[in-house]
Order: structure tokens, then sequence, then C-alpha cells
């Protein structure tokens, strides 16, 4: 499938939400969806922060991309980059991340970071090929409920 009309816009919340959910649970194993922090309410949270980190790519009125970015004041980070399986190796995961690259710039930051499960070798390539290096690090986290 080709991109006639690609727009990169900021996410809205009761506008997006459920299409975006939707993308994200059909990325496949690359996007780990979390109960807790992908909840609307949640994502509220996220919005009132920074909203201008969270972009879409639409393509003739359809969802076909997001990223969802973060900034602390110190570091960036990036949570979830996901482009439809119809319309992939297009440049609508470079266009998404250049543009967030750009506004995390914008903001004073230096550097910034990503996860990767080991196994998904197409996306360590992809984040290969836009500049980023693997770090030896492991990572732990812990939900609180």
């Amino acid at each position: 499938m080709t991109t006639d009309r690609l727009e990169l816009r900021v996410f809205e919340l009761e506008r997006d939400y459920e299409a975006v959910r939707d993308l994200w649970a059909r990325s496949g194993p690359g996007v780990r969806l979390s109960r807790l922090s992908d909840s609307r309410e949640e994502i509220a949270k996220k919005l009132a922060r920074d909203p201008d980190l969270f972009l879409v790519a639409e393509s003739d009125g359809h969802i076909v991309g997001t990223v969802l970015g973060g900034w602390d004041g110190r570091r960036g980070i990036v949570y979830h980059l996901a482009v439809d399986n119809a319309y992939r190796r297009q440049g609508i995961g470079l266009a998404l991340m250049g543009e967030l690259e750009a506004r995390l710039a914008a903001k004073g930051c230096r550097k910034y970071y990503l996860l990767v499960a080991p196994d998904n070798l197409p996306a360590r390539s992809f984040y290969q090929r836009f500049g980023f290096e693997e770090m030896p690090f492991l990572i732990m986290g812990k939900e609180i409920e």
C-alpha cells in the first residue's frame, strides 16, 4: 500500500486513542502493551506532561503510524513506535522518529533511549540505521498498583 498523503500531527486522546491502541496491539511483539501504563487514563497523564511528543502519521484520514516519546528534562525516551504492517518500508517510521528527535532537540535533549527486545532483529536494524547504538544494560522494572 502506498501513502498518497501523509500527515504527521500531535496525538489527540479522544480522537485517536482507540485507533492507536488497536495499531499497537496489531504491531507484533515489538510493542509490548501494558494493561496499566497504556490505559486511556495513563496516556492522559502522559499528555499532561509533554503532549507534543506523542505523534501520529495519518494517510487519507487513517492512522498508519505512531510514536510516543518522553522528556524528563535531562533525557528523552521512545516508548512505542508502530507502523501499520501494510504501510511499512515507506519511510513512515523514519519520518516519525525524525520529527520526534527534532522535537526532543528543541527542548534541549542531548541523548535519548529506547528499549528493544533482543530477539527483535528488524527493530534493532531499523534503529541502528537511524543512528542508535546498542548499550549493554540489564533493564529492570516494577509496576506499582
